[in-house]
């Protein structure tokens, strides 16, 4: 399909769409400011979690993942984004600008779109179905496509962040504040949550009691994990790997597969340098984890709240 114009409702039907996109704790902490044919994409601060995401990693891939999530909600829509990534370093803040044309809408473009409310972040047990080599690549080729690499990754490092994290000031606090919700519309619901925390799910943190499950004592996570890493660690390294972590996750979901990232491994130091040079032999930088696989059989996961346009953007300009 091609358009002959860039109209101001589908650039906001496509930003709402990409509101979907997974954050730390779905904090949403983005802003978009919408002008003639253009679309900045900004970091909103005040939802930064100081204690949780110190240097604002989280924040960061968290942007990153709903940059694509535009840019494909957008090519779905039969707009083309020339996308400029911090394109003023005298404003830290501002993380995108988009300048939008009129475009091609393939049957990729629309798959992907087709995954993005379909997507959920899935904290229960997977099956121990195998993934099928062809996914694989798929998936593989998903993260390349935006500049990461996925590596295998491993458990210790999980566990040695949860560890740590737990005596941070201010950690516990945040956890509750954000996640175990029964209304709002950001944070984690519980509906979300397992029920109790299950042994052997490499879970990324010790969430409040939820709603999902029980499952049984003792039932084992068919899960795989893997690592996506960049080969620097600046803001860009870690928009971009926001983009690869929603490439993947769309991708995975597009194929009938489960996911859940973990940012918690990347939160603390001494597992992060693990991960880098255990896993990645030092030659990558490490930006998020991912658990893969098949979901459980039982009932479908909720979707979780949204922000409403008018918290997440600003119009600056009708078309």
């Amino acid at each position: 399909m091609l358009t002959d114009k860039v109209d101001h409702r589908t650039v906001r039907s496509a930003i709402e769409l990409a509101s979907h996109a997974p954050s730390v704790h779905n904090g949403q902490p983005w802003h978009w400011t919408i002008g003639r044919r253009v679309v900045h994409l900004n970091a909103d601060l005040t939802r930064w979690l100081p204690a949780t995401d110190a240097d604002g990693r989280d924040l960061t891939v968290s942007c990153g993942a709903a940059l694509h999530h535009v840019r494909v909600a957008l090519a779905a829509m039969g707009i083309q984004a020339v996308v400029h990534r911090i394109p003023n370093p005298g404003e830290p803040d501002r993380l995108a600008t988009l300048e939008l044309t009129p475009g091609r809408t393939t049957e990729a473009d629309l798959e992907l779109a087709g995954a993005i409310t379909s997507r959920r972040t899935d904290r229960r047990p997977f099956s121990d179905w195998q993934i099928p080599g062809d996914s694989r690549r798929r998936l593989g080729d998903a993260a390349v496509g935006q500049g990461a690499i996925p590596r295998a990754a491993v458990l210790e490092a999980i566990r040695e962040a949860e560890a740590q994290q737990k005596d941070l000031p201010g950690y516990g606090t945040e956890l509750a504040m954000w996640t175990g919700r029964r209304a709002g519309d950001d944070g984690v619901p519980a509906a979300n949550l397992l029920y109790a925390r299950t042994t052997g799910i490499p879970a990324s943190r010790d969430f409040p009691e939820g709603d999902i499950g029980p499952y049984p004592l003792g039932r084992q996570d068919g899960a795989e994990l893997a690592v996506l890493g960049t080969a620097s660690d600046d803001t860009l390294s870690r928009l971009r790997a926001g983009e690869a972590l929603s490439a993947v996750l769309l991708t995975a979901t597009s194929l009938g597969l489960a996911a859940c990232p973990l940012s918690q491994p990347l939160e603390i130091g001494v597992t992060r340098r693990t991960l880098r040079d255990d896993v990645l032999s030092g030659t990558l930088c490490p930006q998020i984890v991912l658990r893969l696989g098949w979901s459980p059989i039982g009932s479908p996961l909720p979707a979780t709240p949204r922000r409403s346009f008018a918290d997440i953007a600003t119009v600056e300009h009708d078309y």
